[in-house]
């Protein structure tokens, strides 16, 4: 069994609980109703609101499948390309928080444009001086350095995030990647590294024990995107926040 059929079988177990739980829900008002005007009901009418044992036993092998199979473990090559996706979006998420931050201390610093613009007498260059003279108000070069490689970080993982979720919509090639792995008895999720490449557009995905690389390359040529291409995304969504329609 797949882990969807377990866990669909898992859901099919549930079902029918709930089936008798909704039974049993609905014959209780309606016992009660009858309690209360003096209505005798059968022996045995609730029979249908019990849980059997073979709907329990239906119940916890199902749930004992599911715990015990290893979802970690992608059974495609669409469901790799996802994990890796989701992967590099978590570190996405990091690396745009750890840019904010950075940004928030350059504009602090730069801020002084304003002042130094209106700064034509002598109070107000002393003035000037001063803040140049406070951490808060001046740059050195690791705060710079710390805002480069936030930006940096940031189109890494942009670009790596991007490149799985095109891969996992690639039919042609999740199919090579899959039949690829059948071909050589490989699990796809048993992979031990995966790599992407953006300006040979080729990914290499390194499996099991083996010490070399398989690379797929040239697939994603379609989904590039330039510099202009994503200022002008970055200016559409700051207007109307979403990203403008394909």
């Amino acid at each position: 069994m797949t882990g969807q059929e377990k866990i669909d079988a898992l859901i099919a177990s549930i079902s029918d609980i709930q089936d008798r739980i909704t039974e049993s829900a609905v014959m209780t008002v309606g016992a009660v109703g009858y309690a209360a005007i003096g209505g005798v009901i059968n022996d045995d009418t609730f029979d249908d609101g019990l849980i059997t044992s073979s709907e329990l036993n239906a119940y916890l092998d199902a749930k004992e499948l599911v715990l015990n199979h290893d979802y970690a473990i992608a059974e495609t090559a669409e469901q790799m390309f996802m994990q890796e996706h989701a992967a590099n979006m978590n570190s996405l998420d990091t690396a745009v928080d750890n840019l904010a931050a950075a940004t928030a201390i350059v504009m602090t610093a730069v801020e002084v444009t304003s002042i130094a613009a209106e700064a034509d007498t002598k109070p107000e260059q002393v003035e000037l001086q001063g803040m140049l003279e406070t951490d808060a108000y001046s740059l050195d070069t690791a705060e710079v350095n710390e805002y480069n490689e936030a930006v940096a970080a940031v189109e890494t993982f942009a670009q790596q995030a991007g490149a799985y979720m095109a891969a996992a919509n690639n039919d042609d090639l999740t199919a090579t990647v899959d039949s690829y792995a059948a071909a050589n008895n490989f699990m796809v999720g048993s992979y031990t590294a995966i790599t992407y490449t953006q300006n040979i557009d080729e990914f290499v995905i390194t499996w099991g024990d083996s010490s070399f690389g398989t690379g797929f390359q040239g697939y994603l040529t379609p989904d590039m995107k330039n510099a202009s291409e994503i200022y002008a995304a970055g200016e559409y969504i700051n207007e109307y926040g979403a990203m403008p329609t394909q």
